[in-house]
């Protein structure tokens, strides 16, 4: 793969395996294997926390609606049952709405302060189509190569949003080497 450098276009080849087919990690997540290879979420920079607080605020909104239709159900049918549980209901989503969506701006907070340290160890990085590794020529940033997984750890740790990898995702548990950050 060419890749314009200072003195022209530069050979960028694979570390690990010597392959020249490699792209930069913000192509491979648009490519066309990046569906199939499930790219997109394993080299992303960061969390992605459009619309989170909105929907999270929609859902909760028509719990409490239906805990308040449980309440005029009760209402009219005189049964108390209905009542206590249709207000119990509305006021727990009513107020268990407000501490989701705050935590939701929290978490959007933390992701948005974080990219700032995230972009600059993801922006130089490449990715191998043949060994399916990660790695920045030159070693700068950061050294070595990486499976997507332990890379996506790497940024998210250093951009300070680990805490936000979801539950299931290989990068949770994956350990990165030691050496990888120069100064580390």
């Amino acid at each position: 793969m060419d890749s314009q450098g200072a003195a022209g276009p530069v050979d960028v080849s694979c570390p690990g395996c010597g392959s020249t087919d490699v792209r930069t990690v913000e192509q491979a997540q648009t490519g066309k294997r990046a569906i199939r290879d499930g790219l997109h979420s394993r080299l992303a920079p960061g969390p992605d926390k459009t619309g989170d607080g909105c929907m999270h605020f929609a859902e909760g909104m028509v719990l409490t609606a239906l805990g308040f239709g449980l309440v005029y159900t009760g209402v009219q049918q005189e049964k108390p049952l209905y009542v206590i549980g249709g207000a119990v209901l509305a006021l727990v989503c009513f107020f268990g709405t407000f501490f989701v969506v705050r935590g939701d701006r929290g978490e959007k907070a933390a992701a948005l302060a974080g990219m700032p340290l995230a972009e600059p160890l993801w922006q130089p990085a490449h990715y191998c189509v043949g060994c399916t590794s990660v790695f920045c020529p030159g070693n700068t940033p950061w050294r070595g190569t990486l499976t997507p997984e332990q890379f996506k750890k790497l940024v998210w740790t250093q951009a300070g949003y680990a805490d936000q990898l979801p539950a299931g995702d290989k990068a949770k548990d994956a350990q990165i080497p030691e050496g990888v950050l120069p100064n580390a």
